[in-house]
C-alpha cells in the first residue's frame, strides 16, 4: 500500500507494516485487505463463486475466498475460509473443492507443454477475457511453430508445412490484436510457458490435431464469426471480423491434416483419433454451458451458453458426428 499526506508519500510493503497501519481489525474492509495483503484473490466478483466476509460472533470476521482454477487435470477450484482476528491474526481453514479441473479447458490451439498462468485478480471482465485470449494466441505461436517441423518430420505435403508456417504468423498479429484490447480494458497479459519438448510421433500429432484443431479450433473459428457479427464493441467487432478469417483457416488446415493422414493410419489409429474428437467435444459442451459475464457477452460479442451449445450441435452434425 501507498499512502500520500501532502508531500510527503509512505509505503507499507509487508503485512506487518500494514496491520501497524490498520491498528484493531473492526471492519470487514479492513479484514478482507490484510487477506488481500496475505496473497488471497478477494476481488473477482464474477462467476458463481465471488468472495464473501462475514462477522463473526465472537470475535473479527471470516473471508470466503476462491482458489486454483478448474482447468486441467488435476488443477481444481477451492473454496478457503479465513478467519481473520482483531489484533489481525490469520487462521486458514481447511478447503474445500468447489469444482474439479477437465483436462482440457480452453478454445483454439494450445501447444503441447502449454504451463498455467493466473491472471490478475481484480481486472475488468473484458479484461480477464482478451489477457487470456492474448496469452493462449501467443501460445498458438509455439503450437503451429511445432506442428510446421512436426508435418516435416513425418513427411507431410509441403502445402500443410507452408500452411502451418503461414498460420503461426496469423497468430504473431492475433497476439498483437488481442493484447491491444487486454490494455484497453486495464489488465496485462501474462506470457506464456511452453516447455521445450521432443517432436512427437505422428499419432501423437494426429490425436493432437484431432482435439485441438477439428475441435477446439474449429469451434473457435465459428464463435470468431458470431463475435464479429454480434460485438457491441465496435473496436472488438472490427478485430474479431479479421480473426475469423484467419481462423477459419487454421481449422481448414486441420481437416486437411486429418485427410492427408487417413490413409497412412490403422483401423485402431482411427479409432483412437474418433475417440478423441468425442471425449473433446463433450469437454468443450461442459465448459460452454457456464454462464458468463453479461457485459462481457455483450461487448465481446459471446453467445449465451444456450446459442454456443447449438452452435456445437451444428458442428457435431455437420463434421463430428
Amino acid at each position: 500500500m501507498v499512502t500520500t499526506r501532502g508531500d510527503e508519500v509512505r509505503t507499507y510493503a509487508t503485512t506487518e507494516a500494514l496491520q501497524q497501519l490498520l491498528g484493531t481489525i473492526d471492519t470487514e474492509q479492513e479484514a478482507v485487505l490484510l487477506a488481500f495483503a496475505s496473497g488471497y484473490d478477494v476481488c473477482s466478483s464474477g462467476g458463481d463463486f465471488p468472495p464473501r466476509v462475514g462477522v463473526n460472533p465472537d470475535d473479527g470476521f471470516t473471508v470466503r475466498v476462491s482458489q486454483g482454477v478448474a482447468c486441467g487435470k488435476g488443477s481444481n477450484l477451492y473454496q478457503q475460509a479465513l478467519r481473520i482476528t482483531s489484533s489481525g491474526e490469520l487462521v486458514k481453514y481447511e478447503p474445500t473443492v468447489l469444482k474439479y479441473g477437465d483436462e482440457t479447458c480452453y478454445v483454439g490451439r494450445r501447444p503441447v507443454g502449454l504451463q498455467d498462468a493466473r491472471s490478475g485478480a481484480c481486472e475488468d471482465p473484458r479484461g480477464r477475457y482478451f489477457a487470456e485470449a492474448a496469452r493462449l494466441e501467443a501460445a498458438s505461436i509455439h503450437a503451429f511453430l511445432r506442428l510446421h517441423d512436426e508435418l516435416k518430420l513425418h513427411g507431410a505435403d509441403v502445402a500443410l508445412q507452408d500452411a502451418a508456417l503461414a498460420s503461426a504468423v496469423d497468430e504473431v498479429r492475433h497476439t498483437d490484436v488481442t493484447r491491444r484490447l487486454t490494455l484497453r480494458f486495464g489488465a496485462v497479459p501474462p506470457a506464456p510457458s511452453v516447455a521445450e519438448l521432443p517432436l512427437r510421433p505422428l499419432t501423437e500429432v494426429l490425436l493432437d490435431n484431432a482435439v485441438e484443431g477439428c475441435v477446439r479450433e474449429t469451434y473457435g473459428a465459428l464463435l470468431a464469426h458470431h463475435q464479429a457479427l454480434h460485438a457491441r464493441d465496435p473496436e472488438i467487432r472490427k478485430a474479431m471480423s479479421r480473426i475469423a478469417e484467419d481462423e477459419t483457416r487454421h481449422a481448414g488446415l486441420s481437416w486437411d491434416i486429418a485427410g492427408w493422414a487417413a490413409p497412412r493410419l490403422s483401423v485402431e489409429d482411427q479409432a483412437a483419433l474418433h475417440k478423441a474428437r468425442r471425449q473433446a467435444v463433450a469437454v468443450l459442451r461442459a465448459e460452454v454451458a457456464v454462464p458468463l459475464d453479461a457485459e462481457l457477452t455483450a461487448d465481446a460479442g459471446l453467445p449465451s451458453a444456450e446459442v454456443g451449445l447449438a452452435m456445437l450441435d451444428s458442428l457435431e452434425q455437420a463434421l463430428w458426428a
